[in-house]
């Protein structure tokens, strides 16, 4: 792994490459000497529209704020069931 970092711009040519002028991973690969996985990464990230990839990132946004909230309100569910069992408890 030669741990270079490529910029955005870089891959994003790299990618017009493939799904603008036709030309195919490997010949790019060879071309740029960026192994073939790194451009199927590439590819896979920007090759998809703008708006598209917008949209994706959008929902994974809201996945991850969902998933926040419902930890959230599990963990004031679980409060207020030990209060309320401790109430019982104490009426008794």
């Amino acid at each position: 792994m030669s741990g270079l970092r490529y910029t955005e711009e870089f891959k994003r040519e790299a990618v017009a490459q493939i799904t603008d002028r036709g030309h195919s991973v490997k010949s790019v690969a060879e071309g740029l000497g960026v192994c073939t996985k790194s451009i199927y990464d590439w590819v896979k990230r920007y090759g998809s529209q703008e708006p598209e990839r917008r949209v994706a990132d959008a929902g994974r946004a809201e996945n991850r704020r969902l998933k926040a909230e419902l930890a959230h309100v599990t963990e004031e569910r679980d409060i207020l069931k030990k209060a309320a069992a401790y109430f019982a408890s104490e009426c008794r």
